[in-house]
């Protein structure tokens, strides 16, 4: 029974965004005997400022889970950055701390990282290319940075997003090998696909497929179509793979730890999900 003490967590987007994430956290807290809920709010951007601050007034609200277009204007918002939002440039997960002060984080990377991770894919000392630089690419490279990658490469048709993103990785990871500029895929053990490219038959590729090799493990992040022609592609020379919505699924359970709630794993999510990816 929902009631006072019941532990909120705010699913802030645009009014007419699809808000998704109550189907997936809201069976599994009922499932978990965990009294909280998400609860869905779509706010314009004129009044976003006021309303995230607000928001955090209230006495049972553990933390906020921000979607689009808010993840950018949150970072000028909070009080404190953690490196990986900061790395991103946006913040999809919100908490107050004791002292009253809200900080965020960026967990579309990490749960990225927790997938290649659980599928066997040693990152440590890795040599890693991220194709797409936007925000779910920035989230990624972060997150590789973070996980102890040895080398990364950026690119994006917009040469200046992948600069920028570069000179951050650089900053916040001094001792990390960082390129930009290429979207050659020879000689990476991770190859990651940030774009909405390659995901029909007939589309054009983010990079030239017949140069990646049968050992790289290649990853997506479009969840529109789970098998995208891309991944197809990759598959098909016989690299193992990583499809978008398995990102989803996986940086669910930190948001729960971020929050202070009991975690879980993807597949008990998946179980009780009242949604499909």
């Amino acid at each position: 029974m929902i009631n006072g003490n019941t532990e909120l967590i705010a699913h802030i987007g645009f009014p007419t965004h699809a808000f998704k994430a109550p189907m997936i956290y809201n069976p599994w807290f009922e499932q978990a005997g965990v009294n909280a809920i998400v609860v869905p709010m779509g706010c314009q951007v004129q009044d976003y400022p006021d309303f995230l601050r607000a928001i955090f007034k209230l006495a049972n609200i553990r933390g906020a889970l921000i979607t689009m277009p808010h993840k950018v204007a949150t970072v000028g918002l909070l009080d404190e950055v953690l490196p990986t939002a900061a790395i991103a440039g946006a913040c999809n997960a919100v908490r107050r701390l004791p002292d009253g002060r809200l900080q965020g984080d960026m967990f579309d990377g990490e749960g990225f990282v927790r997938g290649v991770l659980r599928k066997g894919l040693v990152l440590k000392g890795a040599r890693a290319l991220v194709v797409g630089s936007g925000g779910v690419g920035r989230a990624i490279a972060a997150s590789l940075a973070a996980a102890g990658v040895g080398a990364i490469s950026v690119f994006d048709v917009h040469a200046a997003s992948a600069t920028g993103l570069g000179e951050r990785l650089r900053q916040h990871y001094p001792a990390l090998q960082v390129s930009t500029g290429n979207n050659d895929p020879a000689g990476f053990d991770l190859v990651v696909n940030a774009t909405p490219m390659g995901m029909n038959a007939g589309d054009a590729m983010p990079m030239d497929v017949s140069r990646i090799a049968a050992s790289t493990f290649v990853g997506e992040v479009v969840m529109k179509t789970e098998m995208t022609a891309f991944l197809a592609a990759a598959q098909a020379r016989g690299c193992r793979i990583q499809v978008g919505s398995d990102m989803l699924f996986e940086q669910i359970p930190v948001y729960l730890e971020f929050f202070g709630f009991p975690s879980t794993t993807p597949d008990a999510l998946r179980a009780v999900a009242q949604i499909s990816y």
